[in-house]
């Protein structure tokens, strides 16, 4: 044996990719990004822009929101009181609206001069706040199977179940989750 020290093997020059095979590598990654956020905005979180202002002081009029569809869709999440629900509004199907889940079918539902009373016990609605609130009465009414009593929380700026409509589980298709413009508004709603 020899006192000589082994060389260490010489690094391989890494292989230089061609310029065909580095915009098949890019197409490729564009496409899979593309196909992931398909999925993402058609089964899971969709865009959308509120428009008016029946849901003061919780979203402003142009504020950008998502909505999760995902467990609305696929059953794995129950329509809950106090839900921000999106829905195609029952008197113009073109038509998109955001609402606050109220009572639920079974429930029912009444207003006195502005104060909503659930079965039976007044609510309380802290997301109202006093400039916003209405002194409009609607007569006792039971909520029927597969639809929604939903309010706006700007109660003197909305057209909502008060008017004799409610909305159908068929026609919510999300929960708005969600602020993402302005970014001064970012965050969860609640």
């Amino acid at each position: 044996m020899s006192d000589v020290p082994a060389r260490p093997p010489s690094p391989v020059p890494p292989r230089r990719r061609s310029v065909i095979g580095a915009i098949l590598a890019w197409a490729r990654d564009l496409a899979l990004s593309v196909v992931i956020a398909f999925v993402v905005i058609i089964f899971i979180y969709q865009p959308v822009k509120v428009e008016g202002n029946s849901m003061l002081p919780g979203l402003v009029d142009q504020e950008r929101i998502f909505v999760n569809k995902f467990g609305y869709r696929f059953g794995i999440g129950s329509i809950e009181r106090g839900d921000l629900i999106v829905f195609w509004y029952p008197g113009d199907l073109s038509k998109s609206f955001i609402k606050r889940v109220i009572a639920l079918p079974g429930d029912t539902i009444e207003i006195d001069r502005g104060t909503v009373i659930l079965n039976g016990r007044p609510l309380r609605e802290d997301y109202v706040p006093a400039e916003y609130r209405d002194s409009i009465s609607m007569p006792p009414r039971k909520v029927d199977p597969g639809k929604y009593f939903v309010l706006g929380d700007h109660r003197n700026s909305s057209n909502d179940s008060r008017s004799g409509w409610l909305a159908p589980r068929s026609s919510i298709y999300g929960r708005a989750v969600f602020v993402y413009w302005p970014l001064a508004r970012l965050g969860p709603l609640k």
